[in-house]
């Protein structure tokens, strides 16, 4: 499969559900594409490959990632600048 399918599904269920957590895109894209899009790196935590994450990321400029809780959501007022948040 490719990334853009890969991506699209991680956009859709951010549109369902409003919140997306990495373990669960890792787990579903791993199931549904295979480990090439998404795995377990060195470290022992759940990755997906920067070439999903590129699409994604073109596909939702109004979604951020939240650092401490692992997952994406939409843009909020009280967001800081940027994609990034604590």
């Amino acid at each position: 499969m490719t990334a853009q399918a890969a991506a699209a599904w991680m956009l859709k269920t951010l549109e369902d559900d409003g919140t997306l957590y990495q373990d669960v895109a890792v787990a579903h894209i791993m199931e549904a594409f295979g480990n090439e899009l998404a795995g377990i790196n060195a470290n022992g935590n759940s990755s997906i490959n920067p070439s999903v994450l590129k699409v994604f990321n073109e596909l939702t400029p109004a979604a951020v990632w939240s650092r401490s809780g692992r997952y994406w959501r939409w843009r909020k007022d009280f967001d800081l600048p940027g994609r990034l948040q604590p």
